[in-house]
């Protein structure tokens, strides 16, 4: 079995694949400040938690946008046994013919995104990540990452936005929600959620003017199962695309 690590800004994500594809993901906050042995006995749990015994993961594959913590889990992993540890990063195979200015700088959780689209659906397709950063990018009919947009995520607008007006509550994202709102925290919801769905819609348009119709449209990410219902574009939920990026490019590479 594989195992495959999401290190995010604001949460990680863990998933094992088999043979027969996807046996568990679960998400936990990032947190910089657990050691290696701490982030061992996590997984350890995780894996007892789901009935998966360390000792039949032959592989990991791990993608990070948090570079202090890509050593630490790596070190992690390597308490669990003899695992091979694949890091995503330049040099890596991916498959993916990467065209944008500086291919250096894509970020690793791009090229996961980007690899499981590009395996999973027809092309060309939109992929929308709402995680801390909302990120619009694009992979065109033949394999060739060529860019997007990168905007605030949902939670960073929201929390500056209640930060800085003083007179706005906190408020969660779980309530019910229509675009005029009598009350101030139903405005809030309405503007935060409605306006993000209202802005990947306009950049689905701005993106397809330049493209073409994207055969498919699809999000991942936390903030995706709120956001993604209230857009009129039909777009995909699929949750997993980062670990299905990772465990692809792990078999290209070993």
């Amino acid at each position: 079995m594989i195992l495959t690590v999401d290190i995010g800004n604001s949460h990680t994500v863990f998933g094992v694949y088999g043979e027969d594809g996807l046996r568990f993901s679960s998400r936990v906050k990032t947190d910089p400040l657990r050691t290696e042995t701490e982030y061992a006995v996590l997984l350890s749990r995780l894996l007892d938690f789901h009935r998966c015994s360390a000792g039949s993961i032959e592989g990991a594959a791990v993608s990070s946008v948090v570079p202090a913590l890509t050593p630490i889990l790596r070190a992690a992993i390597g308490l669990l046994g003899p695992i091979r540890v694949l890091t995503v990063g330049p040099g890596v195979k991916t498959g993916l013919d990467i065209r944008i200015d500086n291919p250096g700088e894509l970020a690793s959780d791009l090229v996961c995104t980007a690899v499981g689209a590009m395996e999973r659906y027809p092309l060309p397709a939109v992929i929308i990540d709402l995680g801390t950063a909302t990120k619009i990018t694009v992979v065109d009919r033949n394999r060739r990452y060529i860019g997007g947009a990168i905007a605030p995520g949902v939670t960073v607008s929201l929390g500056a936005l209640t930060r800085t007006a003083s007179l706005l509550p906190a408020v969660a994202l779980d309530a019910k929600i229509r675009p005029i709102c009598g009350d101030t925290a139903g405005a809030v919801m309405s503007g935060v959620v409605l306006g993000t769905a209202s802005m990947l819609d306009g950049m689905i348009d701005r993106f397809a003017e330049e493209i073409g119709k994207p055969d498919t449209i699809v999000a991942c990410g936390g903030m995706a199962p709120t956001i993604i219902p209230h857009c009129r574009h039909a777009v995909i939920l699929d949750e997993t695309l980062p670990l299905f990026g990772l465990v692809s490019i792990y078999r290209k590479n070993c």
